[in-house]
């Protein structure tokens, strides 16, 4: 699945507390990423940032849509995971033995496969401690950190309930 198909299917109620995290903690990502798609949609930044909060947000998920934002898009993801999402991030190394700088930054290369038993047990205590559809999004964003993925997180990802992003 393609960046711009994530947000297609990612409950907007995620996609707020990401950018309001970014509004009140990266306020210079919040700035630059509404200046960038603005003007990658030919509009003056102007034109959104006098929108209320509300339908700035709203107008950031309609663009993050576009086929053509999916490097904007993921970008966007991999930071609100790095810098909001720590928890999350140690939480899913750790399940999975994968060595982390203690932030969730994986160091060194990524494993080649991936335990299906670990998966399971780590997929289960994430959904235990974390939002279930934020562990979804993660997951679909960790699947594109190699070119094709993991097949059982991507098995996962279509058969597990509890992580769809719906």
């Amino acid at each position: 699945m393609n960046v711009h198909e994530i947000y297609q299917q990612l409950d907007p109620a995620l996609v707020q507390e990401m950018f309001l995290y970014f509004r009140e903690e990266e306020r210079d990502l919040y700035k630059t990423s509404l200046a960038s798609l603005a003007q990658n949609r030919k509009l003056r930044p102007v034109f959104v940032t006098k929108k209320p909060v509300t339908e700035q947000i709203a107008w950031l998920h309609k663009t993050l849509k576009m086929r053509n934002q999916d490097v904007v898009g993921e970008h966007l993801f991999q930071v609100w995971f790095m810098k909001g999402q720590q928890a999350l991030l140690i939480d899913f190394c750790d399940g999975m033995g994968i060595e982390h700088n203690g932030e969730g930054s994986v160091e060194g290369e990524l494993p080649e496969t991936l335990d299906d038993e670990k998966l399971a047990t780590t997929i289960d205590t994430l959904v235990g401690k974390h939002n279930p559809k934020l562990v979804s999004l993660y997951l679909h964003i960790f699947n594109k950190q190699t070119l094709t993925g993991w097949d059982n997180i991507s098995k996962l990802i279509e058969e597990d309930e509890r992580i769809s992003l719906t």
